[in-house]
């Protein structure tokens, strides 16, 4: 995969390609046949991004049949029945469509929602996902040994790891640290700072940035004051957030944005969020693309 922009360009070998190539590369394997044969009859029910990316990238996508809202890529996982948002997801929803194995990450189900569904006899794998390179090696490697396919979470993660040595190996020419504030908006009634602990604190220090926000945890309610103390040379928002604000001149128009470096300069940068924050088998992707972007 190439990633567009007017700078030095990184060439990411597609993880679909490699997970498919590593597969017929196993054609006369007949243990890697039995395992294929094995997973055939899932009816699965992803309730993650992250884990929904790495079934694409093994060959599944035709085995889901419906997902969580934050799974959004690959496009066809759009067209799938949606069963709710994190720990939102109601049994029921689930249940209604007949799957039998349900996939996600440990703390996306309420207990007594993953309760309803083993009692109702389904199979509910729910892995650990840390919030960086390791957490997403880790995340694909159990996964394909939950299900028997440790041959494509192999192929998948030799690709992932060359990946992130190419980034990490092309951030070396970068001479700043730019400090960035990432703010979650929802129209402009809803605006909150991302500190320490979220997902967007570990991807700022991958991408070679500085979460000026290191005096909170998790998220808080952004107000001008705080605005214009950080004084971030860049601003970060999910691309919906983004648009939610009016773009980037409805952004300058929020009390104290103007006031700051990223403002004066407009230093406005958005992201998609899944690719952002998911920290699936695109996370390479997403380190690369955010550094060019703040850098």
């Amino acid at each position: 995969m190439i990633l567009k922009r007017n700078i030095k360009k990184i060439v990411f070998p597609a993880a679909v390609a490699a997970a498919l190539l590593g597969s017929c590369n196993q054609s006369g394997d007949k243990q890697a046949h039995q395992e294929e044969g094995n997973i055939d009859s899932l009816k699965i029910v992803s309730i993650n991004g992250a884990t929904s990316e790495v079934l694409a990238q093994f060959g599944l996508l035709n085995n889901i049949i419906g997902t969580d809202v934050t799974s959004t890529y690959p496009e066809e996982l759009n067209k799938l029945p949606k069963v709710g948002h994190n720990k939102n997801i109601s049994a029921e929803g689930i249940l209604a469509l007949n799957p039998n194995i349900i996939i996600g990450t440990e703390n996306d189900l309420k207990p007594e929602t993953l309760q309803q569904l083993k009692q109702a006899g389904l199979r509910v794998l729910l892995l650990p996902h840390a919030h960086s390179t390791d957490g997403s090696i880790q995340l694909i490697k159990s996964l394909a040994d939950s299900l028997k396919i440790s041959s494509k979470g192999d192929s998948l993660t030799k690709v992932l790891k060359k990946d992130l040595k190419h980034v990490a190996e092309h951030q070396k020419e970068a001479t700043d640290k730019p400090n960035v504030l990432f703010i979650y908006a929802r129209g402009a009634g809803t605006m909150m700072v991302g500190g320490k602990g979220t997902e967007v604190d570990e991807m700022i220090a991958l991408a070679g940035g500085t979460n000026v926000a290191q005096d909170i945890q998790e998220y808080k309610p952004l107000t001008a004051e705080a605005l214009v103390a950080y004084n971030p040379d860049v601003i970060l928002l999910f691309d919906s957030g983004l648009s939610s604000l009016g773009g980037v001149d409805g952004i300058l128009n929020i009390q104290g944005v103007k006031e700051t470096k990223a403002g004066k300069n407009k230093k406005i940068v958005e992201m998609d969020g899944a690719l952002l924050t998911g920290f699936g088998p695109r996370v390479a992707q997403a380190i690369d693309e955010l550094h060019h972007k703040i850098h």
